[in-house]
């Protein structure tokens, strides 16, 4: 749903838009401001024939460039970057620099030659001592051949499941390793006391615009993306983001999520996103224009980009917060407080009453929330 924000801002600008799919009928299909649209191949099952099509729709002569609007994207963007900048420009990483935050195990050397506090990370099949609090995820952002040998070839998955282990157990190594199709990571758990996003575009190692938003709430009690989000600005936060992107020599989006530790007071980096974010439009409603920054960066209009955003704007995702209420009733967390039924109804009533911000519910274009909510209702009743 990210496209949404995109389609908006650049169709808002007078900017002619292609939105392409696997999917036939996306939500962002019914928006007012759609001009025209392409179906894809599905991108898991088959990543080079996603890739053919949309070198395919690159070549057209009135394209001027392709946004990432999830991994897939940024991956088959940054392995294939020749074949697409033969008819457009780009502003993605190379696919070194791609892989070093695609995979944690690299993203944590990174984060340690940056000096920028991070988890202890390492493989599960080092792991001895569980003595202490510790979470079990994958080690790659996204799954291929290219990271993980034994994937099949030409497909792409993700394993998001995230495992809270109970200090003294030892979790199930070889059914994590099949379930995740490689051998995860395991890293401390991080007591908190706020999470935070940075948001960056950069050029070669130089920022162009930069923003921040405070995660107050996020679609599971006990992690997830942001549902309920606050702009901010916190300069410990922007210099810790900074000091790993240069340490990166960073080229195009980054979306690096953090945790603040409760008792050190630390940003600890949880991880980065090469790709617009699911929280985009929290960002655009502050002022933070990504959309038309990549585009500007793109046509070579690097210069003109006002970087400025608004303070204190906070923004709701209403399926997220639906979301955030179930994991209430459903998740368990032997590291996370579950915090109780009727406080959450509360504080989530009095938020949307000071922040009566939602997500693509824009009274001019509402027809994207309208398809959304059927396809969630139908999805539900299956």
């Amino acid at each position: 749903m990210s496209s949404y924000p995109c389609l908006r801002s650049l169709a808002t600008r007078g900017i002619d838009t292609l939105l392409a799919s696997e999917h036939e009928h996306p939500p962002v299909y019914a928006s007012r401001f759609r001009d025209e649209t392409a179906r894809l191949p599905r991108p898991r099952e088959d990543l080079v024939a996603y890739k053919d099509a949309l070198v395919g729709l690159a070549a057209r002569p009135d394209v001027c460039t392709v946004v990432p609007m999830r991994e897939e994207d940024a991956y088959v963007l940054s392995r294939y970057a020749d074949e697409f900048e033969r008819y457009v420009d780009l502003v993605v990483p190379p696919m070194g620099t791609l892989r070093a935050v695609h995979d944690r195990m690299l993203l944590a050397e990174a984060a340690e030659r940056a000096g920028v506090p991070i988890p202890e990370t390492r493989p599960l099949d080092e792991a001895d001592d569980w003595d202490g609090r510790y979470v079990v995820k994958s080690r790659y952002n996204l799954l291929t051949d290219e990271y993980v040998e034994s994937f099949p070839s030409g497909r792409a998955d993700t394993a998001k499941d995230v495992t809270h282990v109970r200090p003294g157990e030892t979790p199930g190594v070889e059914a994590l390793v099949e379930g995740m199709y490689h051998v995860p990571i395991v890293q401390e758990f991080v007591p908190t006391d706020g999470e935070y996003m940075f948001a960056g575009l950069y050029d070669h190692g130089e920022p162009l615009a930069t923003f921040q938003h405070r995660q107050i709430r996020g679609d599971s009690y006990v992690g997830g993306g942001g549902v309920y989000r606050k702009s901010v600005y916190v300069r410990e936060l922007e210099e810790a983001a900074r000091a790993l992107l240069s340490e990166l020599d960073w080229h195009g989006l980054a979306c690096i999520e953090y945790m603040r530790h409760a008792e050190t007071g630390e940003f600890v980096l949880t991880e980065v996103n090469p790709r617009m974010w699911q929280s985009l439009p929290s960002t655009v409603h502050a002022g933070a224009d990504f959309p038309y920054y990549y585009w500007q960066r793109a046509t070579g209009r690097a210069d003109e980009i006002d970087p400025s955003y608004e303070l204190g704007r906070g923004t709701h995702s209403p399926n997220g917060e639906v979301s955030y209420l179930v994991s209430v009733l459903r998740d368990d967390s032997p590291h996370v407080e579950r915090p109780g039924l009727l406080g959450t109804l509360r504080e989530q009533f009095r938020s949307m009453y000071r922040q009566p911000y939602f997500d693509y519910t824009h009274p001019d274009d509402l027809g994207v929330f309208v398809r959304g909510f059927q396809q969630l209702v139908s999805n539900r009743l299956k």
